[in-house]
């Protein structure tokens, strides 16, 4: 008997079982959207209608507010739940999104015909998860979810992915039992002492070159993009120069992959797919070194960000307020 689920039809199951993603149309609406981007030029301190202030390609920004994926996208929150084996396995500390933007700006010479660039040759492709050392079963990265706060036409900076990227990534992860840390593009095997060249070093922009299939994560606002957590993936190149709005909130379980399940049918979807990559039917993996946690610059650089974009809030505040005291207390006129 075909195994039912809540939110994914036997079609998607399908798909992601040979393509590793799978889109939720319209899991959350334009007016939550709205919300949630309504101070977003505020906090960036650019202006969305002069693109003279859109002085860098991409800005990853941080998180202010958070909401409760339940409520906010209940769609994409089932589909979650089929895809890694029930709530009871997720992390509650994951089970919420926030505003911490990923806004691609794109740059002036993109808009230049003949500047397209093929998707293996883009140079930001890696695998996420700069914050701690990667197993094959690591927990802290259970999925790679985007939801799309702005609508995304081809050539309008989408995200690409290789899903047959998927597979070498896993064969890799499962003959490094030792772990591998994430260093800018490269996977070093956390055996190694130094970050110099080795033969067991993984580096994602020589790989990519390997792969066939590729995909642009287009779409509406309020459409949401899940993948298998192995998925080699890039940003774009925006050429349209309209503002492309996506989160990338991280989705933990509790407890680690498990690829060696006593009852088959407790396989998870993500598991199931991981297992398919490898090329076996379960699999037995203990890793041999420790989980531990790696701090990226990134949360240092969005530190300071925030303190930033805190100050230009609190001044928006204030000059909300004054508007409202002044409007208030018009001054007569004789």
């Amino acid at each position: 008997m075909v195994k039912q689920y809540k939110q994914l039809t036997p079609e998607q199951v399908d798909f992601f079982m040979e393509n590793g993603y799978v889109v939720i149309k319209q899991a959350f609406t334009k007016e939550k959207a709205a919300e949630h981007t309504k101070n977003m030029w505020v906090r960036l301190g650019r202006d969305p209608n002069d693109k003279s202030t859109w002085d860098q390609e991409r800005v990853h920004m941080p998180i202010h507010n958070r909401e409760r994926v339940s409520e906010f996208a209940p769609k994409a929150w089932e589909a979650m739940k089929d895809l890694l084996g029930g709530e009871e396995r997720i992390d509650d500390a994951s089970a919420t999104w926030g505003d911490s933007f990923i806004v691609n700006f794109g740059l002036p010479e993109l808009e230049k015909e003949g500047s397209d660039i093929a998707p293996p040759d883009l140079n930001n492709w890696h695998v996420d998860g700069d914050f701690f050392v990667h197993f094959l079963d690591s927990p802290e990265q259970a999925l790679l979810v985007i939801p799309l706060f702005s609508e995304i036409k081809p050539r309008g900076g989408g995200t690409f992915i290789s899903p047959d990227g998927i597979d070498i990534v896993a064969k890799y992860l499962a003959a490094h039992p030792e772990g591998v840390r994430p260093i800018k593009h490269t996977f070093i095997p956390s055996n190694y002492t130094d970050d110099g060249e080795h033969p067991d070093n993984w580096y994602h922009l020589k790989e990519i070159k390997n792969c066939q299939k590729f995909a642009e994560m287009t779409g509406e606002i309020g459409d949401v993009v899940l993948m298998h957590p192995l998925m080699m993936h890039s940003a774009s190149k925006n050429h349209l120069r309209t503002a492309r709005i996506i989160t990338n909130p991280p989705v933990a379980l509790r407890e680690p992959f498990n690829f060696n399940r006593e009852n088959p049918d407790d396989f998870s979807l993500v598991e199931l797919k991981t297992l398919k990559a490898v090329g076996v039917d379960r699999l037995d993996f203990k890793p041999t070194t420790e989980r531990r946690r790696v701090v990226p610059l990134r949360e240092i650089l969005q530190k300071k960000m925030l303190e930033e974009e805190k100050k230009r809030l609190e001044e928006l505040g204030k000059q909300t307020e004054a508007l409202k005291l002044s409007s208030s207390n018009p001054i007569a006129v004789a």
